[in-house]
């Protein structure tokens, strides 16, 4: 049975999987349950051809006792680029969610791969607020859309949910977030994930405040954070504050993004701050 993002307690503690093979997948799953994650962030480009077979994504989604987001961000595990096609891409995504994934991340860019490196000057004067600054990975462009929603309408039928993932490369206020978050609803996705920069202690207080507007206006769920100087705070307080979810590393490993907070620490920092919230 297939298991499901909707019912896990909030915030979600995401045990980040980075591994290079079945069996140590496997292994990083059993340590991130019995440590406390309760979900598991899958990522299917450090896998080494033989584990992203169908058969060998359903014994690894299978292990585990939590539900598993599927993501394919093209990262191997040296951390080089995976160079593929957006096809090929989202075709791995769909044979983890036919392997039983409860979820799959879609990028914002997803089949408008120039959008992940830069905006797309012919929708600058669109009107949009969130657009000022020009952020990555948000697509404007209507037939990139519809495929977009095609694609969730796809993973939706197989009976999985869908995290509409963006990482804008810049600063973002919360009424830009807002008004995008409003913006990519329309979608249809069950959850909606944010990442912006925080260089600066005002640009950390300002994520703070975003994040109380997405949660009291925004009805999907939304998970922020933020990378950058001052950005490590936001990954833990944001949870308390209203995001879906906080993503850890149960022990790093040379595939591991170092910004990811131990799972350890996350959970004491969260069940903490929740008994003084």
């Amino acid at each position: 049975m297939r298991k499901s993002f909707k019912n896990v307690s909030r915030p979600m503690l995401a045990g980040v999987i980075r591994e290079n093979s079945k069996n140590t997948a496997i292994a990083a799953i059993k340590n991130n349950y019995f440590h406390g994650a309760t979900g598991i962030d899958l990522h299917l480009s450090t896998l080494d051809k033989q584990s992203r077979t169908l058969e060998s994504l359903k014994g690894i989604i299978a292990s585990s006792p939590l539900p598993v987001l599927a993501l394919n961000y093209n990262i191997m595990y040296d951390r080089s680029s995976f160079v593929d096609t957006e096809e090929h891409r989202t075709e791995l995504l769909m044979r983890a969610v036919k392997a039983g994934a409860a979820a799959a991340d879609i990028q914002g860019y997803t089949f408008d791969l120039p959008s992940k490196t830069a905006f797309n000057e012919d929708y600058a004067n669109c009107g949009y607020s969130f657009i000022k600054d020009k952020p990555k990975e948000v697509v404007l462009d209507p037939k990139v859309i519809e495929k977009q929603m095609e694609f969730i309408e796809k993973v939706h039928f197989e009976g999985a949910e869908v995290l509409l993932s963006n990482h804008f490369g810049i600063p973002m206020t919360g009424e830009q977030l807002v008004e995008l978050a409003l913006f990519l609803e329309k979608r249809k996705p069950d959850i909606i994930k944010f990442v912006a920069i925080a260089d600066t202690e005002e640009q950390m207080l300002e994520a703070f405040r975003a994040m109380t507007l997405l949660r009291d206006n925004v009805e999907t769920p939304v998970s922020y954070h933020c990378t950058g100087k001052h950005g490590g705070l936001t990954r833990m307080v944001n949870p308390v504050l209203g995001g879906f979810m906080c993503f850890c590393n149960d022990t790093f490993v040379q595939s591991s993004d170092f910004n990811q907070p131990l799972l350890e620490t996350a959970k004491t920092v969260i069940e903490n701050l929740q008994k003084i919230k």
